[in-house]
């Protein structure tokens, strides 16, 4: 289960587990919206349930609907294992399938929402996650990091919480070609906060021409980012190409990728970049010092840095041979740490252990 069908980081990893779950196990996959998590699963045979009323806005009559709408489900369906995964889903299952009676109910945490959001929004996550915690049979978190802030938070419980990392297909990702005489920097997101491409926008701005940018994704926050690229005067040297299904076609198209967040878990876009053999620069937020070496695989900045960030992307623009170099070093480290194998083994070994604690029959390998 998660909140949104959508285009995301959390999406691909459920999108990534899905073939070693659908051989093993019998897979309903439910969120709200539509979007590729609902493609993916499809040809997998995954039932997809399209959710109503969880929707990412808290709102508390509708949250209360949508409390409804999965205790109503997992009394229907009965299943042996709820995997709840981002915030809105992660507090709302968690307590309906305890109400339902799922017996084992795992919690994926893509990045705390307590941290992510500032004021009442934070607020209330922080104490919805601490209320559920009880209720969870096994925390995943996605790096060491979020699991430090957890365990600080009293959110997550350290004797039932493990770490499995985000992880990609490094095999399978293009590489980068670096053939192209102006380099190119790419970017990958959802036109919103906790993004910040305003700052990646003011960046570019002030680079000497020479370069293009592109900004993959959609958002609340395009209108701002149109109006920010006009008055900068840079319109032909950053495009916003909206919500695209080639991202490892453009990846291999470019020179270096960069994230401009302010807040983020361990994100995937990270790792497809670090896999297509491409520098990154990024800001020093959450678990990306856990993906980027500084120095090593990229350059890591402080968040909300323009000047840092044009400085960082400059260095790179003019060097060819350090693109090549940290690029090829960030997929030697995608290869060795963040490859899908490991990841898809370590999830059945954690489903099987927690069926097997249970009492309750366990997949043949």
């Amino acid at each position: 289960m998660i909140t949104l069908a959508e285009v995301g980081g959390a999406q691909s990893y459920v999108a990534s587990l899905l073939p070693a779950l659908t051989s093993r196990f019998d897979v309903l996959v439910a969120a709200h919206g539509m979007g590729p998590l609902r493609e993916a699963a499809a040809p997998l045979g995954a039932p997809f349930i399209p959710l109503e009323h969880v929707r990412r806005r808290i709102n508390p009559w509708r949250d209360l609907a949508g409390l409804v709408e999965l205790v109503r489900l997992f009394r229907r369906e009965r299943p042996d294992i709820l995997h709840a995964n981002s915030s809105k889903a992660g507090v709302l299952g968690r307590l309906a399938a305890r109400v339902a009676g799922v017996p084992i109910r795992i919690f994926t945490v893509h990045g705390w929402a307590f941290s992510a959001y500032s004021g009442l929004k934070g607020r209330l996550y922080f104490w919805g996650d601490r209320m559920v915690a009880p209720l969870t049979t096994v925390t995943i978190c996605v790096s060491e990091g979020e699991r430090s802030a957890g365990i600080a938070a009293g959110t997550c419980d350290p004797e039932r919480t493990v770490v499995i990392p985000n992880a990609v297909d490094v095999s399978a990702a293009p590489r980068a070609r670096h053939e192209r005489r102006e380099p190119r920097i790419v970017a990958v997101g959802r036109l919103k906060a906790p993004k910040d491409f305003l700052t990646l926008v003011r960046a570019v701005g002030a680079l000497p021409e020479g370069s293009e940018t592109l900004i993959v994704g959609e958002g609340p926050d395009r209108p701002w980012l149109e109006q920010e690229i006009r008055s900068l005067g840079i319109q032909e040297r950053v495009r916003l190409v909206g919500e695209r299904h080639d991202v490892p076609g453009l990846l291999a198209d470019a020179d270096i990728f960069v994230l401009s967040s302010v807040s983020e878990g361990l994100p995937v876009s990270v790792l497809e970049a670090m896999a297509a053999g491409l520098p990154v620069v990024a800001s020093r937020v959450g678990s990306v010092p856990e993906l980027v070496v500084h120095g090593e695989t990229g350059i890591l900045v402080p968040p909300g840095d323009a000047s840092a960030l044009a400085a960082a992307l400059s260095s790179l623009v003019a060097d060819p041979a350090e693109r090549r170099r940290l690029g090829e070093a960030g997929r030697a480290r995608a290869e060795e740490r963040f490859d899908l194998e490991p990841f898809r083994r370590a999830h059945v070994e954690l489903y099987s252990r927690e069926l097997a604690r249970c009492g309750l029959p366990v997949p043949a390998p």
